[in-house]
């Protein structure tokens, strides 16, 4: 049976960004990590949600006065109104925080809505209010312009760019202390499973460490004496393959 978007988004909460980085990279995938994003607040729960996008483009001043806010389908609004629940809102900002990407209201609205996150390559205005929120956010620095003085949004749920990488509507978003990592939707299921069993594999190899045992052998582990008394000790293990929970 193949795992549906809830039982794939559950697991990933009990996974690390490192982790997923350390999986894509071994599949080949050596760009998914989004530069120079950090959460507003550490210590959050992990953020997991697919991707729903936004793309700004620079400002023209004929085309951006203030008054656009007051049309009902202007896509920054839009975007607040119609990214699905339990997604991850992702804005292409360009690298850009000289104005805000978005404020506290439209992040509150978010949240109220029942969206995962949100990550902007960009930066956040009201960011001391939207770092206190039950939500998580990730932004590049605070900002307080409004981004009409510098970004004019064109696009909604389309493939962008957002802090040097390629994210594409569907894919899975996580977020933790570390960071943000996107995992293209063809490979998540494999890259869950891996997941999980690499997890499981630190977990015996940090219980080692704290014991006292050198890494050389260990970590990578080549010694075949430790690897069978991995294979003793996994077999021991509560957790189960993503597949056995569905």
């Amino acid at each position: 049976m193949e795992p549906n978007s809830k039982t794939i988004k559950e697991i990933l909460t009990t996974i690390s960004t490192a982790t997923i980085a350390t999986c894509l990279f071994k599949k080949g995938y050596r760009n998914q990590y989004i530069q120079d994003v950090r959460p507003l607040k550490t210590g959050k729960p992990t953020m997991v949600g697919q991707a729903y996008t936004l793309r700004y483009i620079p400002a023209r001043e004929d085309l951006n006065p203030i008054e656009v806010f007051k049309n009902p389908r202007h896509l920054q609004r839009l975007a607040v109104e119609q990214c699905p629940e339990d997604h991850v809102l992702v804005i292409d900002s360009r690298k850009d925080a000289r104005a805000a990407s978005a404020g506290g209201i439209l992040i509150t609205r978010l949240m109220k809505r029942g969206v995962a996150g949100i990550v902007t390559d960009g930066g956040f205005r009201d960011s001391g209010e939207i770092a206190e929120l039950d939500f998580p956010a990730y932004h590049k620095t605070p900002s307080a312009p409004t981004n009409l003085t510098l970004h004019q949004a064109i696009s909604l749920n389309e493939p962008i760019g957002c802090g040097d990488v390629a994210v594409f509507p569907g894919d899975y978003i996580v977020g933790d202390d570390d960071g943000v990592m996107v995992i293209p939707k063809e490979v998540v299921k494999e890259v869950v499973e891996e997941c999980l069993q690499m997890t499981r594999f630190e977990k015996f190899v940090m219980e080692k460490v704290k014991n006292g045992h050198s890494i050389i052998g260990l970590y990578p582990m080549t010694c075949p004496e430790i690897r069978n008394e991995y294979e003793i000790w996994d077999s021991t293990q509560e957790e189960m393959s993503m597949d056995k929970r569905i």
